[in-house]
């Protein structure tokens, strides 16, 4: 299911209505934390079991689980594997287990985690327990991989779509990225909760850093930084409005805020995958919400020195490269992004969505075949063993010192491209290494290597059509939160969301976990005046009606 349409409830609603305790492996500590918590604010019977408890507060909790105290217990994969777990959940009555975050067990997947290989063994000894995996992200050899890894190969499979949208899906190449970056924040979400994805996690601290002396509340997170640090980030992230984490890939996996209204990549994502996975963290609410991306040449040629050196297996490289090629292909297509991103996860969409970049503004496209083949030769005739900017150097007819050290002034392609300048000329070699003309030669500090299609290409055997790049503003219509209604207070509005952020702070929850944005929007509008009207709300269970109807009820009274 796509992020944030409901995974959950597929296995807390078996394990309420089951006896004994469903058992959830999940990833991420905080991501336990944060779920346990929303259970409990609900009267749930739920609990984890991971290195943030004591000593003491471990034993309570498996005591609870023995004395069948709980509803769900989450565990963490690494602890699951350990000899005391294993006994106790064979003393324990189970009902079943849920694996979270599924994609991670598969060594195609773009989170590959290898805790969860071992995850096999409790098909040996629970086989009458039910197991169910889930994820937001898993195209069909992922899944393959996923029920092979987890022995549940004859389990049925169920695919809801994978579209969300309310995401407005919008890339476009870097020019000046951190002022990129600046204008796009300032113009439609100066205000706005959201994540900033880099690639390094120098650049993320940088870039967190910059943001702040911006004027922005932000605030950095990758896996290099001190435990305690990360925490808090994270939990400012989800307890305090308008919070911009700037991070790697280290952060946002389930994380489950519901207003976050952009995501921006500051770098190219390796996978489709994890693009998918990552911009799907905003706009959980429904709401209207942005996925921001730049990128250029350098980051593609970054990615591909990363995987050339990776400890992977060479049929691991070759999937982690396919991967990256059809990440470039979504980057640098001409028609619907949309629909290109569904038809990667085998899903079709008729007709070109209307909320994309290339829908709203359809890209120019030009023959770009003469341009191509002779920025080809360059690359052929200079013996492969350059970068772009030097072979842009040899097309334009600049006479460096590198040029004349290795004679390249006296090649047939020395000064042949004068009619396009720098940047065009690295938009074309970006194009086709894009599409797979030309390879990267990692060895080669980014040297340029002509690919077997490029052939037909250079003999005029093929034409190409080619992005034509431009760098003006964007007219399409800004994604913004959509201002109030005429019929609702905004007075009213505020105090709802004052005192739920005091209740929150209180009990040390999310805001969201008390009450979602949309049902304090349904408060102000409908303003109940009794228990009986409150309990008509969306989003109020009779357990939030009795722990937070007449808190909630006072302050639409003091408005009336």
């Amino acid at each position: 299911m796509p992020t944030g349409r409901g995974k959950s409830l597929c296995y807390q609603i078996p394990a309420l209505a089951m006896r004994g305790c469903g058992v959830v492996i999940s990833p991420l500590i905080a991501l336990m934390q944060d779920q346990v918590d929303a259970l409990r604010v609900v009267d749930v019977n739920a609990s984890f079991l991971n290195s943030t408890l004591s000593a003491a507060e471990t034993r309570q909790t498996e005591t609870d689980l023995l004395n069948n105290n709980l509803d769900l217990l989450y565990i963490a994969p690494e602890r699951l594997k350990t000899d005391r777990t294993m006994e106790l959940l064979q003393k324990a009555e189970i009902s079943l287990f849920a694996i979270d975050e599924a994609h991670c067990v598969s060594q195609w997947g773009h989170d590959f985690r290898s805790d969860y290989l071992r995850l096999s063994v409790l098909n040996d000894l629970f086989p009458n327990t039910p197991r169910i995996a889930l994820t937001a992200t898993a195209d069909e050899r992922t899944r393959i991989e996923i029920a092979k890894c987890l022995t549940l190969e004859n389990a049925t499979h169920f695919v809801t779509g994978f579209d969300r949208p309310n995401i407005r899906y919008r890339i476009t190449l870097k020019n000046s990225p951190r002022n990129q970056l600046l204008k796009f924040l300032k113009e439609e979400h100066p205000y706005d909760a959201g994540i900033v994805y880099c690639l390094s996690r120098k650049k993320t601290e940088e870039t967190a850093s910059w943001l702040s002396a911006e004027g922005f509340n932000a605030l950095p997170y990758h896996a290099g930084l001190p435990t305690a640090t990360r925490s808090n980030n994270q939990a400012a992230f989800l307890r305090e409005e308008g919070i911009i984490v700037v991070a790697t890939i280290a952060f946002g996996m389930g994380i489950d805020k519901p207003d976050v209204r952009f995501v921006a990549h500051l770098d190219i994502p390796k996978t489709v995958e994890s693009y998918y996975q990552e911009t799907g963290r905003a706009g959980r609410d429904g709401e209207a919400a942005n996925a921001w991306m730049v990128y250029g040449l350098q980051d593609v040629i970054k990615l591909r020195q990363m995987m050339q050196t990776s400890e992977g297996s060479e049929q691991y490289k070759r999937a982690e490269q396919y991967r990256l090629n059809s990440m470039l292909g979504l980057c640098e297509i001409t028609s619907c992004r949309r629909q290109s991103l569904l038809n990667y996860f085998g899903e079709e969409l008729d007709e070109p969505c209307g909320n994309c970049d290339t829908c709203l503004e359809p890209v120019i496209t030009w023959d770009g075949t003469e341009a191509a083949q002779k920025a080809l030769s360059a690359a052929y005739r200079t013996g492969q063993r350059f970068g772009a900017n030097h072979l842009i150097d040899v097309l334009e007819g600049n006479s460096t010192a590198k040029v004349n050290q290795f004679g390249h002034d006296k090649l047939p392609t020395f000064g042949i491209g004068t009619e396009l300048n720098g940047n065009g000329w690295r938009s074309v070699f970006r194009q086709l290494v894009a599409r797979g003309y030309l390879t990267v030669d990692v060895e080669g500090y980014g040297a340029l290597l002509l690919d077997e299609q490029a052939r037909p290409l250079l003999r005029g055997e093929q034409k190409i059509e080619l992005r034509k790049d431009t760098h003006k503003a964007s007219k399409s219509k800004q994604v913004r939160q959509k201002p109030l209604a005429d019929n609702i207070n905004p007075e009213l509005f505020e105090a709802l969301r004052a005192r739920r952020t005091k209740l929150a702070t209180q009990q040390g929850v999310p805001p969201y976990v008390i009450f979602h944005d949309k049902t304090l929007l349904e408060i102000a509008e409908y303003m109940p005046q009794d228990m009986a009207q409150f309990s008509q709300i969306n989003g109020v269970g009779d357990s939030k009606l009795e722990k937070y109807g007449e808190e909630f009820l006072t302050v639409v009274q003091d408005a009336s």
